[in-house]
């Protein structure tokens, strides 16, 4: 390539900017003075991406929610598409966001730009019909989970499996010990992280329902230690929660630090999305939550494909961790799961091995496949 390539990218919310991060890596190992634009959050910036918009704007779930956001969002990608057709990038990469990346990954690869979509969409788990939508979007799909090539390849959509990011991202020994140290936890105590999202509609919806079932556990075990990380803008907002479950003594309210809190604690509450993964890859056990907008859970759950919603769940094909979604998600139900946990390690035991099987099964060189792929796009 004579020019330095310039790459055009969208993710949304956190965990789309983090995979969008480690493919920067990779991409600027290859090609150091490349210049990459668009929609972006801190990860993708720290490595000197230029965020025309931050990606929390896409940070929106739910039919109803995206709703009440869909006029600012068609507007913005209206705005993306023209900016990127009049300067044209050798790759537009939408990572994620599949509701806003595919619609405008289609009006770019229609008028010849280029495009990669990092992370199948999940029509394995419902709304199948969208696999004609990602034939028209994408010219290659990058794919996190080993089983998705095969499915796209028998529908006409080329593909590479680049492994899972966060799995060669997490050590498969977290060091427990030196996370303690680094929250000012001791080494014999029961910790708890807390995790309602990483988005605001979904703090909403659980972080409270969370903590009254921390609030709970802790009446059964007064000494547990809970830790709670907060995506930046959302610290108040779970402090503000925490505070209306009447739950103040013992909690930790982290800026960031997800991994450490993962690395720290002994037992996960999270909402069903990437960080059951992540918890999945710490090695810890855990209860699975979600909760929506009535009419957006109406909606969905008639189009689900199979019976797990949580990631680790999905992987392992079995129902390895507690999911408790929509009206099971009580703070009475979360808290019975969670001292079920506390009283049996044996099956801690079990499914720490479990999710060590799996970290090996996604851990692969995703930075170098994901550029293989992303470098063979640009040749063609």
């Amino acid at each position: 390539m004579q020019q330095p390539p310039r790459f055009a990218m969208v993710a949304g919310e956190a965990s789309g900017d983090l995979l969008a991060g480690l493919v920067l890596d990779g991409m600027r190992a290859r090609w150091p003075a490349l210049s990459a634009q668009g929609i972006g959050g801190p990860q993708m910036a720290a490595r000197g991406f230029q965020a025309w918009w931050p990606s929390d704007k896409l940070a929106v779930s739910g039919y109803v929610e995206v709703l009440r956001h869909y006029r600012e969002l068609v507007g913005i990608r209206k705005q993306l598409k023209e900016r990127l057709l009049k300067d044209r990038p050798n790759v537009f990469i939408g990572v994620d966001a599949p509701d806003f990346n595919l619609g405008l990954e289609q009006g770019l690869k229609e008028q010849g730009v280029p495009t990669v979509h990092f992370i199948c969409p999940s029509i394995w788990a419902w709304r199948p019909e969208r696999v004609e939508t990602i034939r028209r979007s994408a010219d290659h799909v990058l794919c996190i989970f080993p089983f998705e090539p095969e499915l796209l390849a028998r529908n006409g959509i080329a593909a590479t499996y680049v492994g899972h990011p966060l799995a060669g991202v997490i050590p498969l020994v977290p060091d427990k010990a030196a996370a303690r140290r680094a929250l000012g936890l001791q080494e014999g105590e029961q910790v708890i992280a807390i995790l309602p999202g990483s988005r605001r509609s979904e703090v909403k919806n659980l972080a409270e329902t969370f903590f009254l079932a921390a609030a709970l556990v802790q009446r059964a075990h007064p000494a547990i230690k809970l830790i709670a990380p907060a995506v930046p803008g959302l610290a108040s907002a779970i402090e503000e929660a925490a505070r209306a479950a009447g739950l103040e003594r013992g909690l930790q309210v982290l800026q960031g630090q997800s991994h450490l809190a993962l690395t720290a604690c002994d037992l996960v509450l999270v909402a069903s999305g990437t960080a059951t993964l992540e918890a999945a890859l710490f090695k810890r056990p855990m209860v699975i939550a979600y909760k929506v907008n009535w009419l957006t859970y109406r909606i969905m759950w008639p189009k689900r494909l199979q019976p797990w919603v949580g990631l680790p769940n999905v992987l392992c094909r079995d129902f390895v961790v507690p999911e408790l979604l929509q009206h099971d998600a009580t703070p009475e139900k979360l808290a019975a799961a969670l001292l079920e946990w506390l009283e049996a390690p044996a099956r801690i035991a079990a499914i720490q091995a479990r999710f060590t099987a799996l970290h090996h099964e996604l851990r692969r060189d995703t930075k170098a496949l994901a550029t293989d792929a992303i470098e063979k796009v640009i040749a063609r």
